[in-house]
């Protein structure tokens, strides 16, 4: 709901529990009202005319109070927006007008001289989605270029409050997601990607609380929608006052620019506000993705099988459709061939770039594979990583000069793979017409999209402003999917990068899933899935069930229970070799299928309640859906005589029956909120599923 006060400068927007005001002064300064528990109009024209504190000179009464700080005049803060062109360096907009748009968006018009700013504000649920739009708006359409040197999304500003406490997302390859908290001190805190990519280092989320708990005390939250380089800066002023800026590009040394009529639009910056803890910022979150962000969000993802761990490069038509049958008959849903189907790719040294299948490996294409695997009643999918070319490929050989590379510098490997220019219309071409071709060609219903590598050499040879190839290659790659979705909308598609890096809300509105981390190992992933939940949900967290010993990373042993427990947290997916399992291994593995296609609904669809850290001994996750309750339970490790824990559920009605069908007992609501569920767990790395059912 959108409300304007009668003077037309100040407006407020409010979700379910949560409100956000703005105003706007007859200085045309644009000044932060209020985030947090949902207020009335008055309240907020009350708090328009409080008057802002006097400071000496060397502050200035704007920071830390203005909704969008730009660089120049009185202000001291890090710009959200920061512009210059051949005469001038820095904006002083005035006010233009508002407009309320469709689905209750709130815009705000500024200009200055040429440039016209938009900011735009929605509410869906509690969550606040802000971004900007600028534009080289010149009267006569004339006139030299405007350099956006920054452009950030937004600023968010929190209450005055003591004791500030952030959490963040840190991580590398194969260890992402590792949720941390520290107390915010005076200065900047500075997070974010200069890999063109959104990268294993940081998630870009942020949240702050003072005394939250996992259920309880208010928490501030924000999410950029970005899958390219991007910074967040949360910085505590030294008032102590605390403002949150973030968008597009790491530095400020140019982002894009613009010549007249030209225009750009920044990520969204998502914001959420609740007083329910961690835990409901999270369901507030995954609330959000499966309702505005995911695609198709309603549609429970299938438990696939992928070949990569079987065979790596060395895979033939014969192998595949062995290991299909062996999937099928564990009650698999989707098959996956991965990387060395096309091209000469029979190492990573060759056949990136060249998207038909390998003549010697699949004689007639993929369609016979795709079609055999139908029969088997499972859907078909193949791995692809468009945005990379190895120099040992006909398309590198043909067009070497569409790699971002500098001009007279060693062009880096990495995987020995160069980068292609997405922001090349040529190479979007390209690739549209080779993917098309291909998903036109065989019956593939799913698409694992990789990028194997960061940016290095980042440049454009001949382009008058290379620069913008940052930001262009990250659109290039949205409409390159929209495109594909577009054409192709039975086709779903996985996010991957090495894992997890690349897992934000911009690529989720493009992707059905993402592939959480090349970690498979079942008690690693417990730290990485916990990460990964404070903001995105279980409908689109990966995660596979592989081999024992972990051959892949540590080598260690646990039991098909204990991995299939771990990775039915998430979208279930096997990845070991059936060929070396064994008949009771598959028959085992096969009944875990059919408990987790039981259990799905509730663990895609439903609310998620962390109920116990994975910090050494019993952890555990609880999924709620109408009626329905799923608890996975895990223990690391027991020490001799230490008992374990029962586990205090969340989210049930008190006053409700809850029968249990592991073991057939019957429980009252209120027992299992403050006695808890004994697991019978015990030993080293046990785990088991519990299924309640109100009645």
């Amino acid at each position: 709901m959108l409300e304007i006060a009668g003077t037309g400068r100040t407006w407020l927007l409010s979700g379910p529990t949560s409100s956000y005001a703005v105003h706007l002064t007859e200085d045309d300064e644009l000044l932060h009202l209020h985030w947090g528990p949902r207020i009335a109009l008055a309240d907020a024209e009350a708090l328009a005319v409080r008057p802002l504190p006097d400071y000496w000179p060397f502050e200035s009464p704007l920071d830390g109070h203005e909704e969008y700080p730009v660089e120049g005049g009185p202000r001291f803060v890090r710009p959200a927006l920061s512009v210059r062109t051949d005469e001038r360096r820095g904006t002083e907009w005035r006010f233009e007008a508002y407009e309320e748009a469709e689905g209750g968006e709130l815009r705000l018009r500024f200009r200055d001289a040429g440039l016209a700013i938009t900011l735009h504000y929605r509410m869906r649920h509690d969550v606040v989605e802000r971004w900007a739009t600028l534009t080289h708006d010149v009267p006569d359409g004339t006139g030299g270029p405007l350099e956006l040197l920054r452009a950030d999304s937004a600023t968010w500003t929190l209450p005055e409050r003591e004791g500030w406490r952030l959490s963040q997302l840190h991580g590398r390859w194969a260890a992402e997601s590792r949720l941390v908290r520290s107390d915010l001190t005076y200065g900047e805190k500075v997070i974010g990607s200069r890999r063109g990519h959104t990268g294993h280092q940081h998630l870009p989320w942020v949240a702050l609380d003072t005394d939250a708990t996992e259920e309880h005390g208010e928490v501030y939250a924000c999410a950029l929608g970005w899958s390219g380089s991007w910074r967040i800066a949360v910085a505590q002023l030294p008032d102590a006052r605390v403002q949150i800026t973030g968008g597009a590009g790491y530095d400020d040394s140019g982002l894009l620019r613009l010549a007249a009529g030209e225009s750009f639009s920044t990520p969204v910056f998502a914001g959420l506000w609740t007083d329910s803890g961690h835990g409901g910022a999270s369901r507030a979150w995954h609330a959000y993705q499966r309702a505005f962000v995911i695609p198709d969000a309603d549609r429970d993802r299938p438990v696939l099988y992928n070949s990569w761990e079987a065979t790596e490069f060395d895979i033939s038509e014969e192998q595949q459709g062995t290991l299909a049958r062996r999937a099928a008959a564990m009650g698999v849903e989707l098959f996956v061939v991965d990387d060395g189907w096309f091209g000469a790719r029979t190492s990573d040294r060759a056949g990136l770039g060249d998207w038909t299948p390998n003549p010697d490996r699949f004689p007639a294409g993929l369609g016979t594979l795709a079609e055999y695997v139908h029969a088997l009643g499972m859907r078909f999918g193949i791995w692809v990583e468009p945005e990379m070319v190895n120099p040992d490929s006909d398309l590198y050989r043909a067009h070497p000069d569409w790699v971002q590379f500098q001009p007279g510098r060693k062009r880096t490997e990495f995987r020995n793979q160069l980068v292609l220019n997405l922001a090349r219309e040529d190479v979007r071409q390209y690739l549209w017409e080779q993917l098309d071709a291909l998903l036109s060609s065989a019956p593939v219903d799913y698409v694992k999209w990789d990028f194997n590598r960061c940016f290095t050499d980042a440049g454009w040879p001949g382009e008058d402003y290379p620069q913008r190839l940052w930001v262009d290659h990250v659109h290039g790659l949205y409409a390159l999917l929209d495109r594909l979705r577009a054409a192709h909308p039975n086709v779903a598609f996985e996010s991957c990068s090495g894992g997890g890096g690349r897992i934000d809300l911009g690529v989720l509105a493009r992707t059905d899933q993402v592939w959480t981390s090349d970690n498979t190992d079942p008690l690693d992933r417990l730290a990485i899935q916990e990460g990964f939940s404070q903001i995105h949900p279980a409908r689109v967290m990966a995660a596979w069930v592989t081999d024992s010993p972990n051959t892949q990373l540590n080598g260690r042993v646990s039991s098909l229970r204990f991995r299939f427990v771990s990775a039915m947290a998430g979208v279930l997916g096997v990845g070991g070799d059936l060929a070396k399992w064994t008949e009771e291994e598959l028959a085992e593995a096969g009944e875990w299928v059919g408990l987790y296609k039981e259990i799905r609904p509730v663990v895609q669809r439903g609310d998620l309640y962390r109920l116990r850290r994975p910090a050494g001994g019993l952890s555990a996750v609880q999924y709620v859906l109408g009626d329905e309750t799923v608890v996975l339970a895990w223990l690391q490790a027991q020490h001799h005589g230490e008992p374990v824990p029962a586990v205090r559920l969340r989210g049930l009605d008190p006053t409700g029956t809850y029968e249990c069908r592991e073991t057939g007992e019957v429980h009252r609501g209120a027992v299992l909120l403050h006695r808890g569920l004994r697991t019978g767990l015990k030993g080293d790395l046990d785990a088991a599923v519990f299924r309640l059912r109100r009645l």
